[in-house]
């Protein structure tokens, strides 16, 4: 009678807490107001505040880096790997929620041979007690009523951390577009500066060969020959060393395309010119940066999770309550298991809770709030790093900019010096000291030109990797399967 009356009152208490759930709810963290202004960094020169274009290396207008790009967005190993963890997330997702849907068991059997009751029933009976074959069937469901929230909490968290996992991927895909580009960037780069090491090369023979001719008609030294055949084999030197760097350069982009070395790009590898664009780079200001960098989506997404998980460890405070029902059915052959005899079934609700020793589940709701104050404070970081890279990425790139156009004017001048010091040379006005001392100035000021340009390339694609962008549109990514 007590059991009759207990039904409906849990009926009534699920309906009562159907939408109470224990545990905070999710509140987004906030960020510092100053966060959403315009970058201090700024300068017309250098960045112009408009939006970012989420393919931002079609700015460079290089259909080589292009198809790059998209080959490693599709291709790249890393990606494969964080497509893999967002399946597996999504996988967990769907276990969540079926915690909503009841938990069914089913069984069927048979078994041959006797019993000791049947041996003592027949015993009674006076009968031969022999051997038999005995039958069975059973379908066993139960339902969990989500009183306190435990499965929403869990499915919420689930779903959080599926989001989390989906911003970690896009995360993936900001580092790669911006890995490739810096490679094809230093590769160019290497490819120009061995360029002008070699013509540097070149320079270093004529002088050398204008001093042999020299010599030959007594107007200079076997000292001046030795001196301009040293400047000649260490400009030789750099050539070698630069070829070298510019391979390395080669294989780091092919690895970030999904290929083997063998597979190197042709066309890439013969760039000898960086890439880089010619006009103030579109960054936007803080709320389009903190709106798009995927490393902040991802923090504040653990955030929720962490903050779900703190309603799940609550609710282990209360009682669990569950709906079950079974039948069964068990006969000596199989056109009996269907007699009302044989057939049996139970119906009714079961409650476990572990009051009063809540010890256990109080240490769990402190474990999961100090996780959470983690996330809170690790979320608040990320936003500042996010900040303080694009600053940085602006003044390094603005300062290049600088230097670059004082190092162009630089080697202009050291041209028209060279030029002049080897005619006046040529006309005997002018020692060979003089001459060797234009053209190491002016091998010098090509090369630091030449480096400032992949310099510029490469502040230019740290400053695209620090505004986040390159994942809005990117092409999904196929999983590697297991074979067979």
């Amino acid at each position: 009678m007590a059991g009759t009356r207990l039904i409906p009152i849990l009926a009534l208490a699920g309906l009562g807490l159907a939408a109470c759930a224990v545990g905070p709810n999710y509140v987004k963290p906030s960020t510092p107001p100053a966060a959403a202004t315009p970058f201090v960094s700024t300068d017309a020169a250098s960045s112009v505040n408009a939006p970012l274009p989420p393919d931002w290396w079609r700015l460079y207008d290089d259909p080589i880096l292009d198809r790059l790009v998209g080959e490693a967005l599709t291709e790249n190993q890393d990606l494969k790997v964080a497509a893999a963890n967002l399946a597996y997330a999504q996988a967990v997702l769907g276990e969540a929620r079926a915690g909503l849907l009841p938990t069914t068991d089913l069984t069927a059997g048979a078994t041959y041979g006797r019993s000791s009751t049947a041996d003592a029933l027949a015993s009674l009976k006076g009968v031969k007690p022999q051997n038999s074959w005995d039958y069975s069937a059973g379908f066993n469901a139960a339902y969990q009523v989500d009183l306190f929230g435990r499965v929403r909490r869990t499915i919420e968290a689930a779903h959080a951390s599926r989001d989390q996992v989906e911003a970690a991927e896009d995360a993936v895909r900001v580092t790669v577009a911006a890995q490739t580009a810096s490679a094809y960037a230093n590769l160019c780069g290497y490819g120009e500066q061995a360029e002008v090491a070699r013509q540097s090369l070149s320079v270093a023979q004529q002088t050398y060969d204008i001093t042999v001719r020299q010599r030959d008609l007594g107007a200079s030294s076997d000292f001046d020959v030795a001196r301009a055949a040293t400047a000649l084999e260490q400009a030789r030197a750099t050539v070698p060393a630069l070829e070298g760097q510019q391979r390395v350069a080669l294989f780091e982009l092919t690895a970030l395309l999904g290929k083997t070395p063998a597979e190197a790009p042709a066309d890439a590898a013969a760039c000898k010119t960086p890439p880089r664009i010619n006009q103030p780079i579109p960054v936007g200001d803080g709320a389009a940066l903190l709106r798009r960098r995927p490393d902040i989506r991802e923090a504040e997404r653990l955030v929720a999770a962490d903050t779900a998980r703190i309603g799940v460890a609550t609710a282990d405070l209360y009682p669990t309550v569950s709906l079950g029902g079974a039948i069964a059915t068990a006969a000596n052959s199989v056109g009996g298991m269907g007699a009302p005899g044989a057939v049996s079934f139970a119906l009714g609700p079961a409650m476990s809770w572990s009051f009063p020793n809540i010890a256990v589940a109080m240490a769990h709701i402190h474990e999961a709030d100090a996780t959470a104050s983690g996330a809170i404070a690790s979320f608040h970081s990320t936003v500042l790093t996010a900040l303080k890279e694009t600053e940085q990425s602006l003044a390094s790139y603005t300062a290049e900019l600088q230097r670059h156009a004082a190092l162009s004017a630089a080697r202009d001048h050291a041209q028209q010096a060279f030029d002049l010091a080897q005619e006046q040379y040529k006309a005997g006005s002018l020692s060979f000291l003089d001459l060797l001392t234009a053209q190491t100035t002016l091998l010098g000021a090509a090369q630091a030109l030449a480096a400032s340009d992949q310099a510029l390339s490469g502040d230019q694609v740290a400053l695209f990797q620090a505004l986040g962008g390159g994942w809005e549109g990117a092409p999904q990514v196929s999983i590697p399967r297991l074979p067979g």
